[in-house]
């Protein structure tokens, strides 16, 4: 695999102040850990007064375990989880930012969810609730995030609110129409969207990891050009054309590479450590 620049113009002489990692398909191999090799360069690069922020879908409490092995805490690194919809600094998990689901949209979304033969849950503490615990889509969900799951018979009405999203899950050529029915059926009440093709994220309007980054950056003094953003998917996007410089993987889709400054390798091959190492450790 090779890494390329794309047409943009990338100054050498930029002293990057943060990188801000997605961390599926990213920062994480296809096992969902960190190598030893990305972790060396991260760790390196915090020395060195580089804020590590993490950007992910995830929820707060599936994020932890990577924050804590990374020990941004100690940095003053942050945590971006429901795609920025939750912000909180890892030091003292002190909340810089968040926004809520609107309580009157979950019995929507189960109805359609439902509706369509698929199954929603959401986050419950350090728990994921579900409709249907066995369904291979929501054991996905638990692995990822490394988080124990429990059933919800009465969806709606056992939630404990605020929640900052709903996940419907399910085959990904059902997942296509919902995504367009709920998206028109629910217009400025929520944002829905694939984060991938078998995952339909339900967030409250506006949810953005370039919005919240931007947030982000301007609370703790740091100028956008100074900026790295990695990611490979779709709700990366605006946050790799948001920053100095916007990194895609090489296991990123088409228009992902397209929006990117420079294209490393892929998250099986270390692309975050290679990142780190050619624009913040490079002197």
């Amino acid at each position: 695999m090779q890494v390329y620049l794309s047409f943009h113009t990338i100054s050498m002489m930029t002293k990057y102040k943060a990188i801000v990692l997605d961390l599926d398909g990213t920062l994480t191999n296809d096992a969902k850990e960190v190598t030893a090799k990305t972790k060396a360069a991260l760790m390196k690069a915090q020395e060195r007064g580089v804020t590590v922020i993490l950007a992910s879908g995830r929820p707060t409490y599936g994020i932890r375990s990577i924050a804590d092995e990374l020990e941004i805490g100690r940095y003053g690194g942050y945590v971006m989880a429901y795609n920025g919809g939750h912000i909180c600094r890892w030091s003292d998990k002190a909340v810089i930012a968040q926004q809520e689901l609107a309580p009157e949209t979950v019995p929507a979304l189960h109805e359609a969810a439902k509706g369509a033969g698929c199954e929603i849950l959401t986050y419950q503490g350090e728990s994921i609730a579900a409709t249907n615990v066995r369904n291979k889509y929501v054991m996905h969900e638990a692995f990822i995030n490394k988080m124990p799951t429990i059933c919800y018979d009465d969806f709606p009405g056992q939630v404990i609110y605020p929640i900052n999203k709903c996940l419907i899950v399910g085959d990904p050529k059902i997942l296509v129409n919902l995504e367009k029915k709920i998206s028109a059926e629910m217009a400025g009440k929520l944002s829905a969207y694939r984060s991938a093709g078998f995952f339909l994220e339900c967030v409250p309007p506006g949810i953005d990891k370039a919005a919240a980054l931007d947030n982000l950056l301007k609370r703790i003094s740091i100028e956008r050009e100074a900026a790295i953003a990695v990611g490979d998917g779709y709700n990366d996007l605006s946050m790799i054309e948001y920053a100095g410089l916007g990194v895609a993987m090489a296991n990123a889709a088409r228009e992902v590479q397209d929006a990117a400054d420079y294209i490393t390798y892929s998250n099986q091959e270390d692309g975050v450590a290679h990142v780190v190492e050619k624009f913040i450790l490079r002197d």
